[in-house]
């Protein structure tokens, strides 16, 4: 895949269940320009959503988020990764179930891994069961396809988006109003 990243923008690539339920609530942070839904860790080039579903490419739904960091910084980004979902159950989130909605920190340098791994540790005392987030350098990313793309945003009313998405984003807009951007998409 051509790279257009600005050279201005960071990039953070994170798993946490259905992308659906990343995109939409990272597109409310203020510094964060764009959030892409797309597929990372696996072993088949240029995956389809249904191959991704089967659970046999390895891939893990992921958001690919192109973020201002002097605006917000990794770090945050991973506090509300964090916060928008369970990071102590493995291939799981809510109603998904399958490694391709594993919890995963794909880092794009060594300072975001680190940042990730102390992330998780301070972390690891908040929680009853172990932190199984998976850590690992990106190796290629591949967009979804574009029924995928802003899916919260041009289907709001569907009950996916009613029953999963929109608590999460409340939760952004209570937990970080101080990150959430005065006009998010």
């Amino acid at each position: 895949m051509a790279d257009d990243h600005d050279p201005e923008l960071a990039t953070a690539t994170l798993a946490g269940g259905c992308f659906w339920c990343l995109e939409a609530p990272f597109q409310e942070l203020a510094g964060v320009h764009t959030v892409t839904s797309g597929y990372a860790g696996g072993h088949v080039d240029d995956p389809t959503y249904e191959e991704v579903c089967s659970g046999s490419t390895g891939h893990a739904e992921v958001v690919r988020i192109e973020y201002d960091p002097d605006r917000i910084a990794y770090a945050d980004l991973l506090a509300v990764f964090f916060a928008l979902h369970d990071p102590t159950t493995k291939d799981r989130q809510g109603p998904d179930v399958g490694s391709q909605y594993r919890s995963a920190i794909f880092t794009h340098d060594d300072a975001q891994r680190e940042t990730a791994e102390r992330v998780i540790d301070r972390l690891a005392d908040d929680y009853d069961d172990p932190i199984v987030t998976e850590v690992e350098p990106l190796e290629t990313f591949y967009p979804a396809e574009d029924y995928h793309q802003d899916y919260y945003a041009n289907n709001p009313q569907r009950a996916y988006c009613q029953v999963q998405i929109r608590p999460k984003m409340q939760k952004v807009r209570e937990r970080f109003a101080d990150r959430v951007a005065d006009d998010p998409r």
